[in-house]
Formats: structure tokens, sequence, C-alpha cells
């Protein structure tokens, strides 16, 4: 029998059930799902030194357990010293159980080592059911070795979802887990 992550089956089990109570969906089908978590992180200082980019795309990698890609920039600005085509940043797509996997971190081993936590702001969605967080350092992951970090730095995570409201889009996300802020 093939491995099936934890929030994958609570989600086939638990959550579409509730959403489709809560919302009044016909079909299975209608019940949003999470598509793809991206994680990127930009790295301003790369202009200067090349290393920093591997620095990040190493960290990422170790978070994600999936391969992270080098961003480049897309046009030359004058004011920052950045030409076109310089690595500036790192970014990986998690989709599938490797999705699911990095959710289910992130909810019960990262979020609750942030310093002073008490949930997550439900002010980051975009109007057509995506939810962006951003973390300020890098060092709540358990994967990350405090000893080797050269330089604490944020990230960005995305859940892109196929959601069509925001209303809907927190409902799942808070149904996953996510600890959104009571207001």
């Amino acid at each position: 029998m093939a491995y099936i992550p934890r929030l994958k089956k609570e989600y086939k089990s638990r959550v579409i059930p509730a959403l489709k109570e809560e919302f009044g969906y016909k079909n299975v089908m209608q019940v949003p799902k999470l598509e793809k978590i991206v994680i990127s992180r930009g790295v301003g200082a790369a202009v200067s030194d090349k290393k920093l980019v591997d620095y990040a795309v190493d960290e990422l990698t170790k978070i994600t357990g999936q391969k992270a890609l080098a961003t480049i920039s897309k046009k030359d600005v004058a004011s920052f010293k950045l030409r076109k085509g310089m690595p500036i940043g790192a970014k990986v797509t998690l989709r599938g159980e490797r999705m699911y996997e990095f959710l289910d971190r992130l909810i019960t081993s990262s979020l609750p080592r942030v310093r002073d936590f008490n949930g997550i702001k439900a002010t980051g969605f975009d109007g057509r059911g995506n939810y962006n967080l951003g973390i300020l350092e890098q060092i709540i992951f358990p994967e990350i070795d405090i000893d080797k970090v050269n330089k604490i730095s944020g990230m960005d995570i995305t859940f892109v979802t196929t959601a069509k409201t925001d209303k809907e889009a927190k409902s799942l996300l808070a149904e996953l887990g996510l600890p959104f802020k009571k207001n």
C-alpha cells in the first residue's frame, strides 16, 4: 500500500464534509483544495556576494525536501547595481505528497517555535482564494542547524487554492490546521 500523508487523509475524511456542509456544495468537486505551496526567498545582498544565493537554495532544499531553484533578475536596475540575469533569490514549488508533508511540519513543529506566537494574521488573502504568509526567521524550521546559519533571513510562503473567495480559502486553511488569530 502506498504512503498517504496524514493531512491528505484528514482532508479527504474530515475537511471535505465540513466544507461541504458549511458552504452547501452539492458536488465534492466544488470543494476547494490546496493546489500548491510556493516558498520563495529574496536575497538582496546577492548583488555583491553570489554565494548567498547558494546558501538560500541549500536552506530551502533542506526545509522542503525538494531541490530549490535560484531566481534571476528580469531587468537592469542601476540604483541597486543589478544586471539582467543575475541570481537574486530562491524558490520551491511543492505539490502533492510533499506539499502536505511540508504543511504538516509547518503547522505542528515550525510555527509553534516562533517567539510570542499567538496565531497568523488573516489579512494575507489576495481576493482570489490564495494566502501569503511571511516568516521572519528561517531558524524556526527544525531542519536548519542554527550553528551553520550565516545570516538570519525570512521567506514568503504562498498557499494557492482552488477556492473562489477569501472566505472559502480561509475556511479550507483553518480546517487543514493553520492557526489563524482570533479577532
